[in-house]
């Protein structure tokens, strides 16, 4: 059936949903932006943990944990709004790579936050996802397809 003004199938249901784009993508794109959102209201709401994990080579930990989740809520509402949702991806991959340091610092350093100290069974697994959560970001936006991509077979 031919939608007006397109051919092909139509859209598949749900606000905003892209043709052809899998339910997959969607339900990442909600969970990532879900995780931003908190973990943003989280900077600003209870800076001091993410002040503590903060490297000493950075400057004004508090207003850049401020910033950090400033970023991480425009990135969360920008990845859910189809005109911006490419470069909130980019931008929370970068942000992701960019307080991969702090992560490091906690782990390195077995900094406690509210007085507990983390094991590497949580510092491992957290510092080895990070590049995970980069590539989340990228195609739960959009970025990128890998490695989803179908293959076209050539003949």
């Amino acid at each position: 059936m031919k939608a007006a003004g397109r051919e092909g199938p139509e859209a598949p249901p749900g606000p905003r949903a892209a043709a052809g784009e899998s339910w997959a993508r969607r339900w990442a794109r909600w969970a990532l932006a879900a995780a931003y959102l908190l973990a943003g209201i989280a900077h600003l709401r209870s800076p001091a943990g993410f002040v503590a994990i903060t490297p000493a080579w950075v400057p004004w930990p508090r207003g850049i944990v401020a910033l950090t989740g400033l970023c991480e809520l425009a990135g969360a509402i920008g990845l859910l709004v189809p005109w911006t949702r490419r470069a909130a991806a980019i931008g929370l991959a970068l942000y992701a790579l960019c307080v991969w340091p702090a992560n490091i610092n906690h782990a390195l350093h077995d900094i406690p936050l509210g007085g507990a100290h983390l094991s590497w069974w949580y510092h491992g697994p957290r510092l080895a996802l990070q590049p995970v959560i980069i590539w989340w970001a990228w195609w739960a936006g959009g970025v990128t397809d890998w490695p989803f991509r179908r293959r076209r077979v050539t003949r």
